[in-house]
């Protein structure tokens, strides 16, 4: 107990920087991913080709060749990030591609009888999408993205290879000056347990819910 102590606030520590790595890389992803993913659906060849090569380029890397591409390769070219900056970069890449795929196929999924319908009824380009497409849309795209939010949490802990004490590396720290490695993986493990269950449970839900 005396070393949970003495260990929890150097891990709360930890918490807070992956917290903010996933935060960050999540609302980016979103403010980037779904323009990009409407324009793949809806936009011109021109737009969609290059997105397509993108989505499909990004998802098809492992996270880690991102991570120490952007950290230490774009030094080659005089771009230098600070490593929180650079982990939040190509963690936001490889999201954003996912994004770009939960949207599009959020959208394609809808039936092209609703598109008709509302066609028929009289409804112009921005209605249809604001009143058919858009709410069936969001529909579809919450479950996986709640699963994708989870996959963020969990893949953060790729942050400490570049030397930014997230909740991993500050678990690994603690451990090389204890020796007491079981219990202390045990209380990492759950904390990152009290993060993702709930949002588990949610997916879960909003799959009963919409699908």
């Amino acid at each position: 107990m005396t070393l949970f102590l003495q260990t929890m606030p150097f891990l709360l520590d930890g918490l807070r920087i992956t917290l903010l790595v996933s935060v960050s890389v999540v609302l980016l992803s979103l403010v980037i991913g779904i323009p990009l993913g409407l324009a793949l659906v809806f936009g011109p060849l021109w737009a969609r080709f290059p997105i397509r090569l993108y989505a499909d380029f990004v998802r098809g890397v492992p996270i880690l060749v991102l991570l120490y591409f952007v950290y230490y390769g774009l030094p080659a070219i005089k771009v230098n990030l600070p490593s929180l900056t650079a982990a939040i970069v190509a963690l936001t890449a490889f999201k954003t591609a996912q994004i770009i795929e939960i949207t599009r196929g959020a959208f394609q999924s809808i039936p092209v009888g609703q598109t008709e319908a509302a066609k028929t009824i009289g409804l112009g380009l921005f209605d249809r999408f604001v009143y058919v497409l858009a709410p069936q849309a969001v529909r579809r795209f919450l479950p996986p993205f709640v699963n994708s939010v989870v996959d963020t949490i969990k893949g953060s802990s790729l942050v400490s290879l570049l030397g930014i004490v997230d909740l991993m590396l500050s678990l690994q720290q603690v451990i090389g000056r204890t020796h007491v490695a079981l219990p202390l993986y045990v209380m990492g493990a759950l904390m990152y347990f009290a993060i993702n269950f709930p949002l588990s449970v949610l997916s879960r839900r909003l799959e009963k819910r919409f699908i």
